[in-house]
């Protein structure tokens, strides 16, 4: 489903990963984490996706930068961090930017 973004400007947070072949506990903190950010104010939505491949893309949407550093500084998510460079990715990215203009259908 696609995100019901607000009209723009609002701001995303674009995470690409290769996960691991280590599965033990990523769920449960994914699922956990999710469920966290859906509480913050500024918090729009997500949409993701994973190929067989282990490439990964999240895209988080958020309505200001504020609430990306409140949520850069949540310790739920630095833990989550930590575990990611452990165990978890082979490698990431992450990109934030700032959405100036949305358009499609559906």
């Amino acid at each position: 489903m696609f995100t019901q973004t607000p009209k723009p400007p609002y701001y995303t947070v674009v995470f690409t990963s290769i996960r691991t072949e280590i599965k033990e506990g990523y769920t449960e903190m994914n699922d956990s984490l999710w469920q966290d950010a859906q509480k913050l104010p500024g918090f729009i939505g997500a949409e993701s996706l994973r190929g067989e491949n282990r490439f990964g893309v999240t895209v988080l949407y958020f309505k200001d930068m504020e609430t990306i550093h409140e949520w850069s500084k949540y310790q739920k998510h630095l833990r989550a961090k930590e575990m990611g460079k452990e165990k978890w990715y082979e490698g990431y990215r992450v990109r934030i930017a700032k959405v100036e203009r949305e358009y499609g259908m559906g």
